[in-house]
């Protein structure tokens, strides 16, 4: 870790503009509260997704924890 006290700059995820990263910026890593809202909102709609592996066809529906 550096002690340098200059502010680090890092790329906003939503717009890709320069974003101060310190405790100064109340939307950090966003560079403003538009681009926080922005994220929040994809992530309520579900466009951030973990991909999981497909199950093969035959493969029974319901609750695992309840199969033997």
């Amino acid at each position: 870790m550096s002690n340098d006290s200059t502010p680090t700059t890092v790329r906003c995820p939503t717009c890709g503009g320069p974003s101060l990263f310190a405790p100064g910026n109340k939307f950090r890593p966003f560079c403003s509260e538009r681009c926080r809202q922005i994220d929040l909102g994809a992530w309520a709609n579900e466009e951030f997704r973990v991909p999981a592996p497909t199950p093969p066809e035959d493969a029974p529906f319901g609750d695992p924890r309840t199969e033997a």
